[in-house]
């Protein structure tokens, strides 16, 4: 390629990202910056199929295990962290490849979202924590309508995060944020599986293979070091077998939720990607199982 750049790979969870991020970057001797709200955070690995350290041989990862699961990362925090990464790189004349399927992630970069910069406030996150997610999201819905219909009414994080903004401010988050697009060139390309039931044989066939690369371990760790209330651990997969480990439902049951609600997401992240959530970039779509051959011709 002859200038520096920003290679997106996004797409729905379980379409095959992480192995055609490092087949690509392999290929271009690119580093991979991580988009995925998870992944973030130390101990969060074999749920949000992190790449494994042998994945990670040969190919730098960033902003991965960037912080504890106790404490809060903003998307403003992400956005400074990966802008700065990406200003070093193209100092250094490389293009990295930003790799997820956390479509607020990548649009705060590529479309360069201008984001309140409101710290974490600890005793006001309390107070709405002992409210209960479901009144919390109430009171969203009445002082950023906007804002609510872009976050699920179980997703706590980011209602928190609104209801924090919106208190110190005293403006909705959603009426706050507005776009300034990087100078640089940015070619997307998204991953998609179009028949649904080999997709959910994709998440079914993940599921069975996270929990036996130990994931119930994994969540038992994590309960043991940060408790079983910690928010995390009532996100994606991480609550349903944390209920399967508290005794309140079987295996087979926690299961078959798991790959539901991962489907159920996945419906939302391809809603995203394919409407104004992207923004104004196009996506390259591309079917799950593409390899870095199909990628590089898009690029060039």
């Amino acid at each position: 390629m002859n200038s520096v750049g920003l290679i997106v790979i996004l797409g729905a969870t379980a379409t095959g990202k992480t192995s055609l991020a490092i087949a690509l970057a392999k290929y271009l001797n690119s580093p991979i910056l991580s988009a995925d709200s998870r992944q973030v955070y130390h101990g969060f690995d074999i749920g949000t199929a992190k790449p494994t350290l042998e994945e990670r041989q040969g190919v730098p990862h960033y902003l991965i295990d960037i912080i504890e699961p106790d404490q809060t990362l903003t998307l403003a925090d992400y956005q400074d962290q990966a802008q700065t990464l990406i200003a070093k790189f193209h100092a250094e004349g490389v293009t990295p490849i930003l790799v997820g399927g956390s479509g607020l992630y990548i649009k705060a970069i590529t479309a360069g979202l201008k984001i309140p910069r409101v710290s974490p406030q600890p005793e006001l996150r309390s107070q709405f924590q002992e409210l209960g997610q479901n009144y919390c999201y109430q009171i969203l819905q009445q002082v950023d309508p906007m804002g609510a219909t872009k976050i699920h009414a179980n997703d706590q994080i980011r209602t928190l995060r609104s209801l924090e903004v919106f208190y110190v401010t005293g403006q909705p988050l959603s009426v706050q944020q507005y776009e300034q697009p990087p100078s640089y060139p940015i070619v997307q390309i998204g991953l998609d599986c179009v028949d649904l039931d080999a997709y959910r044989k994709l998440v079914s066939d993940r599921t069975e293979q996270m929990l036996a690369n130990g994931w119930l371990d994994e969540i038992n760790d994590l309960q043991k070091r940060y408790g079983a209330d910690l928010p995390l651990l009532k996100t994606l997969g991480y609550g349903e077998m944390s209920d399967y480990l508290a005794n309140k439902t079987d295996l087979e049951t926690a299961k078959s939720l798991t790959v539901i609600h991962t489907c159920q997401f996945a419906k939302r992240q391809r809603t995203w990607f394919r409407g104004s959530g992207n923004g104004n970039l196009p996506i390259n779509w591309l079917p799950t199982g593409s390899n870095w051959e199909n990628a590089i011709a898009i690029i060039k």
